[in-house]
C-alpha cells in the first residue's frame, strides 16, 4: 500500500516542553542551543540574537528521514523525507541525468494563532504551494541530485505552529530530514529569516516572531551550505530598503545560519549514534 505522504504521524517520543529557562538559567538538553533571550517575559532581544532552537533528526519510523525543529517563542515544523523511487510513470518527462526532489509544504489547521487563512481556503493553498516551491529552491543545491538518475526524491514539511520564521526552520528541517534518509548531500541547507521594521527604527531583526513580521515593511530568508560558504537561495522582498541594507540584511543572515549550523549537524551526528546502538 502506498504511504500518504500528507499524514505524517507525530513523534514517536515526546518532548520536554520547556526549551529555554529564565535570564541566567542554562537549561541542560542534549539537543539544544542558547542564544541569548529568555522567556516571555524577558527584556526585548538585540536583534542580532538569534531564537533559542531544539533540533532533533530520526522521530518517525514511517519515514526513512525525519526531522524536528522548533524555535523559541512557538514555531515547531516537523518534516519527512523518503529516498530515491522510481521517477515517474512511463512516458513522463524527466530531465536526462539527474534525479528529482519533490517538495510538499502544509500548514496544520491549528497552526496559526490569529485567522489570517481559514483551512483549505484558496490564500491557504496558495501560501502553501508558494512554500513548497522555495523549499525545492533552497535544497535542491544540497542534494546530490545527478547521483540519482531517473529517480525522485520526497520531502514533507508540516509546520505544527506558526511563531514566526517559519519557512526559514522548514528549511533546516527538510535538510535535516534528507540527511537522516541517507541522501547523498553536499552539505546541510541551514534557513534563517530576517524582517526589516517600519521607520523610525528601521532595523533588521534575525528570527523574527510572528507580531514581527506582521509589522516588517521588508522580509528576507537566506539559506546557506556553511562548509561550502555557498549561498543556496535568497528568498524575500519589501520596499524602503536601500541595497545597501539589503547587502547589510544578507550578511545578517549569512553569519545566522553559520552560527546555527552545529546544532543542526550535532542532531544529526546523535540520530546516528542513536541508530548504530540500536542496530
Amino acid at each position: 500500500m502506498p504511504l500518504d505522504h500528507r499524514r505524517l504521524r507525530g513523534p514517536e517520543e515526546s518532548q520536554p516542553p520547556e526549551l529555554w529557562a529564565a535570564a541566567g538559567e542554562v537549561p541542560v538538553h542534549e539537543e539544544e542551543e542558547e542564544e541569548g533571550g529568555g522567556g516571555k517575559d524577558a527584556a526585548p532581544r538585540d536583534p542580532c540574537d538569534l531564537r533559542p532552537l531544539f533540533a532533533r533528526a530520526g522521530l518517525l519510523s514511517q519515514a526513512e528521514g525525519s526531522a524536528y525543529v522548533e524555535l523559541g517563542g512557538g514555531t515547531k515544523v516537523l518534516c519527512a523525507a523518503w529516498g530515491p523511487r522510481e521517477a515517474a510513470e512511463p512516458g513522463a518527462a524527466v530531465p536526462a541525468g539527474t534525479g528529482q526532489l519533490l517538495c510538499e509544504f502544509r500548514r496544520a489547521p491549528f497552526a496559526g494563532r490569529g485567522a489570517r487563512w481559514r483551512p483549505g481556503s484558496a490564500s491557504e493553498r496558495e501560501a502553501e504551494r508558494e512554500a513548497a516551491a522555495a523549499l525545492r529552491e533552497a535544497l535542491e543545491p544540497a542534494v546530490r541530485l545527478a547521483r540519482y538518475p531517473r529517480a525522485r526524491l520526497a520531502v514533507s514539511a508540516l509546520l505544527l505552529q506558526d511563531g514566526g520564521s517559519a519557512l526559514a526552520a522548514a528549511i533546516s528541517a527538510a535538510s535535516l530530514a534528507l540527511a537522516d534518509a541517507g541522501v547523498e548531500m553536499y552539505d546541510l541547507a541551514v534557513g534563517c529569516a530576517l524582517c526589516r521594521s517600519p521607520a523610525p527604527a528601521a532595523l533588521w531583526m534575525l528570527q523574527p516572531g510572528e507580531k514581527e513580521e506582521r509589522r516588517a515593511v521588508a522580509r528576507l530568508t537566506v539559506a546557506l551550505l556553511p562548509a561550502l560558504n555557498q549561498v543556496s537561495a535568497v528568498l524575500g522582498g519589501g520596499q524602503g530598503s536601500s541595497p545597501d541594507a539589503w547587502a547589510q540584511a544578507l550578511r545578517l543572515g549569512l553569519d545566522g545560519c553559520h552560527r546555527l549550523y552545529p546544532v543542526l549537524r550535532q542532531s544529526l551526528l546523535r540520530a546516528a549514534r542513536r541508530r548504530d546502538a540500536a542496530a
